[in-house]
């Protein structure tokens, strides 16, 4: 019998299941990633919600001032949205004339996404701003360990990617 307010043994068992210290590690990784992540992209949405744009907007205009017109595919790759999602944005671009569609010469289903004068011109006013706000939330780490940062992450990825693909191959 167990005293009053204890929790019953099989549930003492499972809040207690020993972990490895490699799961351990690795579950604290992950909740400190997803926080720092949230925490700099609260920096990004602030920033870019005071020019009237969701950061997903934003990433697109962005994304067409440094890389120029692009296919609707290629900016959904880019920014990492379903078809559907870009379609809407570019949508919502298109009504706040920062962005226009083109004709694809080669492929007539095929649009592309470009910015408008205006686009240009907001983007050219407003990015070395946003940079800025980028480069203050990021503040708490050194330009080195920035550095150090990116190269470790970007292998944490490569790895997280290559297993899901050799999971997806079985």
């Amino acid at each position: 019998m167990t005293s009053r307010g204890a929790a019953p043994k099989s549930i003492d068992l499972v809040s207690k299941r020993r972990r490895s210290g490699a799961e351990e590690s690795a579950l604290k990784l992950f909740v400190v990633l997803s926080r720092a992540r949230n925490a700099v992209a609260r920096h990004a949405e602030n920033d870019v919600a005071r020019h009237g744009l969701t950061l997903a907007e934003f990433a697109i205009v962005e994304a067409l001032y440094h890389g120029g017109s692009m296919l609707l595919g290629e900016v959904q790759r880019k920014i990492l949205v379903s078809s559907g999602g870009v379609t809407y944005l570019v949508d919502r671009l298109e009504e706040k004339k920062l962005v226009e569609r083109r004709e694809c010469p080669g492929d007539r289903r095929a649009r592309y996404a470009a910015l408008t004068p205006a686009g240009e011109a907001f983007v050219g006013r407003v990015f070395p701003e946003h940079s800025r706000s980028i480069a203050r939330a990021m503040g708490g780490l050194t330009k080195k360990e920035q550095g150090e940062a990116i190269a470790l992450l970007r292998r944490l990825g490569t790895k997280a990617e290559e297993q899901l693909s050799e999971s997806e191959d079985r």
